[in-house]
């Protein structure tokens, strides 16, 4: 079991419904959603640091190569972060790789679907497997204000493994929100947030991270779900 069941009771179901009814954006935090100790054993898997590329994005275009990224200027650099490479298959046993598979599972997407009164599926998703992976921020990373919002993208989920984050670290989720109040998410261990990424106010970014030591990382789950 992956899901914490006190977390997932029906009256649990129902204050996450209210909550993200009530909320701009639309969205609700949860904390404990997962199991503690899976979790911790997937960060094991995470720390290897030779799992892990580094990805850019320009507002323009997705996965840049070095030289586009020099010639382009730093108000269009959308994205540095690592992402993580799932292991080639034959590999045998990776419990992060199974963590990924559980998120875009039926269990997974039935819960969503009951937070969310929205019927969530990949059956018309041609890579359902790359919308959803691990990524790393260092102090000298960053992820600015964008949207997450698609044609048919209903849900979108983001789940923290920073055990030793703390307040001045950086690395907040930042929702732009409405009437200029900014909503702020700090990014503490098994902490999920799910949001609606077509609802007002769900243009986000991240905070940069603020420790002077480039070896500590940011740590974060991203998967995205759509409808039929």
């Amino acid at each position: 079991m992956w899901l914490n069941k006190e977390q997932v009771l029906d009256a649990a179901i129902r204050t996450y419904r209210k909550t993200v009814l009530h909320s701009t954006p639309q969205h609700v935090v949860i904390d404990n959603l997962f199991d503690g100790i899976k979790l911790d054993a997937v960060v094991r898997v995470l720390q290897q640091d030779s799992c892990w590329q580094t990805q850019k994005h320009t507002y323009s275009a997705l996965y840049v190569d070095n030289a586009k990224w020099q010639k382009t200027r730093k108000k269009q650099r959308f994205v540095q972060r690592d992402a993580w490479q799932r292991p080639a298959p034959g590999a045998g046993g990776n419990i992060a790789l199974e963590f990924l598979s559980f998120l875009r599972s039926d269990e997974f997407m039935s819960l969503l679907s009951r937070i969310f009164t929205v019927k969530l599926t990949d059956i018309n998703v041609a890579e359902p497997d790359i919308n959803s992976n691990y990524f790393r921020l260092a102090a000298t990373d960053f992820v600015n204000q964008h949207a997450d919002d698609s044609p048919g993208r209903e849900v979108c989920m983001l789940l923290y493994l920073n055990k030793d984050w703390h307040q001045g670290s950086g690395g907040e989720l930042v929702f732009i929100g409405t009437d200029d109040k900014l909503v702020n998410i700090a990014p503490l261990y098994n902490r999920c947030v799910l949001f609606n990424p077509a609802s007002p106010g769900s243009e986000h970014w991240v905070k940069a991270m603020t420790t002077e030591n480039t070896q500590r990382y940011r740590y974060n789950v991203t998967s995205w779900y759509w409808s039929e």
